[in-house]
């Protein structure tokens, strides 16, 4: 738990959050109500995708996308100079945000960079909390294992959550991953009704309607990184819990969706603290 003062912890006036339409299940207004409830004395709004509101160069941006690209797990992690189609990609999706992408990492230090260099100056301040919702997916470079690892969040200025990391970047049930080897010996995949009877609500999928309420605690961790630093609990059956499998998603965000009580207590008093 951070040690500073009630004083230090400034919620901001407003709060944006940006919507992703490429993920049907995802209405991004049930979690503007959330927060509404959550932050009564916040401004909280909604706008269309980051890219579609803040206007930009679409060259020079599908440019500065394409360069965030992670080149392999594995690979380097210094930026590189875009090939060709990677740049005309980008500008496709720039053009057609409605288009899901999958496969793709994007080292997140550098994501969070383009994002944020699209912001107005006027808009560039602490005290507007911007949270964009992306279907790219966000991940970041592990010295320890020396790779990259796909992330649902990544805290920042602007906050970026990944509705294609909730699901990739969670681990799966350790079953599901014997029962794919188990047919991957015989060059096959299993079929996905029988993944689906045996694993079914152990794990989110796209378009899973599941999908909104897990992001609502998401959306508090970076609300709590822009307030006070610090956007996990350790506390399992906390909405804040930093959770490394699916079955701890759905058990902070679905079976509690809950804040627990140090947390909520610290929620009320940056709320009563915004009131002064």
């Amino acid at each position: 738990m951070n040690s500073s003062t009630k004083t230090d912890r400034v919620l901001p006036s407003v709060v944006y959050l940006y919507d992703e339409p490429s993920s049907p299940s995802f209405k991004v207004g049930e979690i503007v109500d959330f927060l509404k409830e959550k932050l009564p004395n916040v401004d909280v709004m909604t706008r269309k995708e980051f890219f579609s509101f803040h206007t930009h160069d679409v060259e020079e941006l599908a440019k500065e996308l394409a360069s965030a690209k992670v080149r392999g797990i594995e690979g380097s992690q210094e930026e590189q100079e875009p090939l060709y189609g990677e740049v005309q990609y980008e500008k496709r999706i720039l053009q057609e945000p409605h288009r899901r992408m999958t496969g793709i990492l994007y080292d997140g230090f550098r994501l969070v960079r383009v994002f944020r260099g699209a912001l107005p100056e006027n808009e560039a301040t602490t005290d507007i909390a911007h949270i964009a919702f992306t279907n790219r997916i966000i991940s970041t470079y592990e010295k320890g294992d020396i790779r990259y690892h796909a992330r649902v969040i990544m805290c920042g200025f602007p906050s970026l959550i990944s509705t294609s990391g909730l699901i990739e970047a969670p681990a799966k049930p350790r079953e599901y991953y014997l029962m794919k080897q188990k047919y991957a010996v015989t060059g096959s995949e299993p079929p996905a009704e029988e993944l689906q009877a045996a694993f079914e609500g152990r794990f989110i999928d796209y378009d899973d309607e599941n999908m909104t309420q897990a992001l609502k605690g998401y959306t508090l961790q970076s609300i709590f990184y822009h307030t006070t630093g610090e956007p996990f609990c350790e506390d399992k059956d906390c909405m804040l819990f930093n959770a490394h499998w699916q079955e701890e998603v759905l058990n902070a965000q679905i079976v509690s969706g809950q804040l627990c009580e140090p947390h909520e207590q610290m929620l009320d008093d940056m709320v009563e603290g915004r009131r002064e």
